[in-house]
């Protein structure tokens, strides 16, 4: 456990995919020699990289968001290619374009996925006829993956320690503060009720919806952030489902997306995974109203609208249920746009926030990184 006044390089905030992959850039690509990363959980990846739909992005989801779909196209080769092991493939995902109340119709849809180079095709006539023809306009057959958190918790948890990186569980930073010349102190609590603290000379926030609960001279961040409690139902597929993953979209909106984690799907539904939003603020702890949150699950409401479109839906098993909180840039709500929030602190020099709607994201903030002068 680091003691007072011990020194680092820098200190990463944030135990998740982003977190610890930033740590690992720091080390290896930037040659810093002195990384601490502090993980609030007993592990790392255990919040919001975990409790999630396990999509790699490939840009169908965001036919009002151009640039958030081109950013995904470009993205998930990349991430197939650097983390093989985690993503699976071995599925088929369909994309249905509804009849009523959707924002975009089956024609927009499939002249949106040629302009940012995403491949698409009718569904063969047994895909086809899983779904409600008087619900559904068109289904196509697309290429989208999941990835397994359990693999990509395992390649950090190697590579940190192979670039010797520091890691504090059960850790969580409470205040940054200015210090004389160029550095900053981090706060720390420990499990058990202990306290600590630790200079660097750069901070990166990776906390994604704890963002802006950093007390002392951190200013918050600029753009305003909405925060969710959501459920994403996993569910045990029939057979007739179970090779699949269906988003049906764009006024619906709801997803089965396989699971790997698990062995299970995930279902998700634009209004009913929602169960509790607020906007963000100082002091207003998100995981806190998440564990103070009596959850009464939402599943049996799910199934009864998503079997309207697909009925096999209605032989599916729930499971389980994962809670979380889900953390979007308010500007973007209106397009469902997923863009990365980096923001460099002006008035906490040396201090960075990082927040990524999407796990692909992450060479946007990679891409970032290289243009800072550390």
């Amino acid at each position: 456990m680091a003691g007072n006044d011990e020194a680092f390089d820098a200190v990463v905030i944030g135990g998740g995919f982003y977190g610890s992959a930033i740590a690992v850039y720091l080390a290896a690509q930037r040659g810093l020699k002195r990384v601490l990363l502090v993980e609030r959980e007993a592990a790392l990846m255990q919040r919001a990289s975990y409790n999630n739909q396990a999509r790699v992005h490939n840009g169908y989801h965001y036919p009002r968001s151009y640039t958030t779909a081109y950013r995904s196209r470009i993205n998930l080769p990349r991430f197939v290619q650097d983390w093989p092991g985690a993503v699976r493939q071995d599925f088929t995902k369909l994309y249905a374009i509804a009849r009523q109340n959707s924002k975009v119709t089956a024609r927009q849809f499939e002249r949106f996925c040629h302009d940012i180079g995403a491949a698409i095709e009718p569904a063969p006539a047994h895909l086809r006829g899983l779904f409600e023809p008087r619900l559904i306009e068109q289904v196509f057959k697309v290429q989208e993956y999941a990835f397994d958190t359990r693999h990509l918790a395992d390649w950090a948890l190697h590579e940190l320690q192979r670039q010797a990186v520091q890691v504090h569980y059960r850790t969580r930073a409470t205040a940054i503060e200015r210090q004389p010349g160029p550095a900053l102190r981090v706060h720390l609590h420990h499990h058990g009720g202990t306290g600590s603290s630790v200079r660097c000379r750069y901070v990166f926030n990776c906390t994604y919806s704890g963002t802006n609960q950093l007390g002392g001279d951190f200013p918050g961040v600029s753009t305003g952030l909405k925060q969710e409690i959501t459920e994403m139902a996993l569910m045990a597929m029939p057979p007739a489902l179970a090779g699949l993953g269906i988003t049906v979209m764009d006024g619906p909106f709801f997803s089965l997306m396989p699971f790997p984690a698990r062995g299970l799907h995930t279902l998700s539904h634009v209004r009913f995974t929602p169960h509790l939003h607020w906007q963000d603020q100082a002091g207003l702890d998100p995981y806190g109203k998440l564990h103070d949150y009596q959850a009464v699950s939402r599943v049996e409401r799910m199934v009864r609208d998503v079997g309207r479109y697909i009925p096999a839906v209605f032989d599916a098993r729930p499971v389980d249920s994962l809670y979380e909180v889900k953390t979007v840039l308010q500007r973007n709500e209106g397009d469902d746009g997923r863009p990365i929030l980096f923001e460099r602190h002006a008035t906490l020099h040396g201090c960075y926030s990082v927040l990524g709607g999407k796990i692909d994201n992450l060479y946007d903030v990679l891409e970032k990184l290289d243009d800072e002068i550390l």
